[in-house]
């Protein structure tokens, strides 16, 4: 099954700046996520990497340089570059440690900026592509390069200045040029890259603010302005026309998106016409072209370019996904709860239903192909994807919503949900699953203890069982969100901890559960998991468990197919409550990106010469990003 099995990234091509037909993008390989070139004058893919565990990371310079990051099981490795047509792999700066990579930009002359990150710090270097590089910078925790002036001399970090809210501009020396901070009242700031043309330097932000998203530019003279004129209700990203004179804004609203063109010195802001649905991604260039990574529940993703210029070719991807597909908005304490529902072809009264909760929290689920869903489907169930409390494509307002705690609110949302469609004859009260990776396990964990009635499965791929071990055993990232979440370390704050903690509701579990943990997940520890097992094991749930010789991010097929095929067979067995039935996943092809940590931006970085920090992905997860 795994050697037809397929792998791609849910972005489009990167493009070389100076010589626009030439890409560079990632595809399967043998069911691994690797970067291959693509020349869109002669239609031809060359596969750059070829590495056991795949490779996630690409780029492409102005100077058609070819680059990814070349890192180990853990996730640390160094940045490598090779001419666009091939030859020696060649290290991007000489003298650089290895390390977790948090951006990479290069300026117009070649001029290469890293970031390069640990558990403890973040460090900045800079020098010529191929060359000697220097230390520019050392920040404490987790902090993101974001872009590069073309001349070279700025350069742009996320969380420099030691908080998630504010982004700092440094000169090529390190001299810290200015700290742009929120609005004091809670808003975040999030940088999108320097301007890529050289008359002058202006840097892209948006700017959370009065429950609002907003545009925002700096310049070395006129410092930070907001355009609050030009302002979106959700969450909203953008990139630089190559010109540097407007923005493609894209913006995601209720599971689906929409697209704005924007002109800064007319204050104009004009809507660009797409079909219903998900982008995936969109990229001005050169000219009046634009790409965009289109999808919808029923169709998989497909790359678009307005102008014609051919793209790369997506290949295996069935042309229709099975089923009937629609919205459901349940009333809530906060505003309607918003779900997409997929019910299966022929279906007569109420089906047996698996309830898919995505990740983040800062995340959503979108009107988007998912393999999943359509595995799902395809065997009979109805699909629920629930964009509770806290997620991101509903306002800043309905992401802060945590009334009831931490998960617990999270979970109050499924379960109206699920008693709305049981109450509208749709799925089966005594046949209702959950399905979740990451945060979304840790919301099926903490679901199945809570309401242990109102649930007949579980499926919880890489969880978080134990909030307060997960925080001392975690990354550092993610720290510093559990305590804005929270408010407070498990010492300061323990008994939010231990109200939102799976573990504390482990002994009340009865629903059949299928536990799948990684050995090295940095994330969602696995030592966390072995003591909730132990739990279960003590006052005799029924569980199962497997354990992936991974971390908590993956790119390889086998990995995602192995939970896959377990999950869909555990559910159908469960759900169906033993009929004469076992259906085998018929998933062709999957995005890679998945649930990759417990929280996203809402306002993705976007690029400044050329930067790179993609999240890797989970090989058991959904929900394309």
């Amino acid at each position: 099954m795994s050697r037809s099995y397929q792998v791609y990234r849910a972005a489009l091509p990167e493009v070389c700046a100076a010589q626009p037909a030439k890409m560079v993008f990632t595809a399967d390989a043998d069911g691994r996520c690797e970067v291959f070139t693509w020349d869109a004058d002669t239609r031809r893919a060359r596969q750059v990497t070829d590495r056991p565990h795949g490779t996630l990371h690409g780029a492409i310079d102005r100077d058609a340089r070819v680059w990814w990051f070349d890192e180990d099981d853990h996730g640390a490795g160094r940045w490598r570059f090779q001419p666009f047509e091939g030859g020696p792999d060649l290290p991007g700066l000489l003298g650089v440690p290895e390390g977790e990579p948090r951006g990479l930009a290069v300026s117009d002359g070649g001029r290469v900026a890293m970031g390069i990150g640990d558990a403890r710090s973040t460090t900045v270097y800079l020098g010529p592509r191929g060359g000697a590089a220097r230390e520019v910078t050392r920040v404490d925790g987790h902090a993101t390069l974001s872009g590069i002036t073309p001349d070279g001399r700025l350069l742009a970090l996320g969380g420099a200045a030691g908080s998630a809210r504010a982004v700092t501009v440094i000169a090529d020396d390190g001299t810290p040029c200015a700290v742009l901070a929120g609005d004091g009242g809670g808003g975040r700031l999030w940088s999108l890259g320097f301007a890529p043309t050289a008359r002058h330097a202006e840097l892209l932000l948006v700017r959370e603010s009065n429950d609002r998203y907003l545009l925002a530019s700096w310049t070395p003279d006129a410092g930070l302005v907001t355009h609050s004129w030009c302002a979106f209700d959700t969450e909203i990203t953008a990139r630089w026309h190559p010109e540097g004179l407007s923005f493609l804004v894209r913006q995601d609203r209720h599971g689906r998106s929409t697209l704005h063109r924007v002109h800064l010195a007319e204050r104009t802001v004009e809507p660009v016409p797409t079909p219903r649905g998900t982008l995936l991604d969109a990229a001005p260039r050169a000219g009046s072209d634009v790409h965009v990574l289109w999808t919808d529940t029923a169709t998989p993703p497909r790359m678009v370019s307005t102008a014609g210029t051919e793209l790369p070719p997506t290949y295996g991807i069935p042309e229709r996904v099975p089923g009937e597909h629609r919205d459901l908005w349940t009333p809530g304490p906060d505003g309607p709860v918003h779900s997409l529902l997929s019910l299966p072809e022929g279906r007569t009264g109420a089906v047996p239903a698996v309830f898919l909760v995505h990740g983040g929290p800062a995340d959503h689920d979108r009107d988007a192909y998912d393999g999943v869903v359509h595995s799902l489907v395809a065997s009979g169930f109805a699909v629920v994807r629930v964009n509770y409390r806290g997620s991101t494509g509903y306002g800043p307002r309905w992401r802060r919503a945590f009334g009831e705690g931490v998960g617990l609110t999270q979970v109050a949302d499924l379960v109206a949900v699920r008693a709305d469609l049981v109450a509208r004859g749709v799925v089966r009260a005594d046949a209702a699953g959950l399905w979740g990776t990451s945060w979304g396990g840790y919301l099926v964990l903490l679901a199945l203890g809570t309401h242990p009635d109102l649930w007949q499965a579980g499926v919880a791929v890489k969880p978080v069982a134990d909030c307060a071990t997960a925080y001392r055993t975690t990354t550092p990232a993610l720290r510093a969100l559990d305590e804005r979440l929270f408010g407070g370390t498990p010492d300061e704050v323990p008994e939010r901890y231990e109200r939102s903690s799976p573990r504390r509701y482990a002994a009340a579990v009865r629903a059949p559960l299928l536990v799948a943990a990684a050995t090295r997940d940095a994330k969602c520890p696995p030592g966390q998991v072995r003591d909730y097992l132990t739990a279960l094991q003590l006052v005799g749930a029924r569980h199962e468990s497997m354990w992936l010789d991974t971390g908590h991010d993956g790119y390889e097929a086998d990995d995602h197919v192995a939970v896959l095929r377990r999950a869909v067979v555990f559910l159908d067995r469960e759900l169906r409550q033993g009929q004469a039935r076992t259906t085998t996943p018929q998933t062709p092809r999957s995005d890679r990106s998945g649930d990759s940590g417990r929280e996203r931006s809402p306002a993705p970085a976007g690029t400044g010469g050329t930067h790179t920090e993609r999240s890797s992905g989970h090989a058991e997860g959904h929900h394309p990003q």
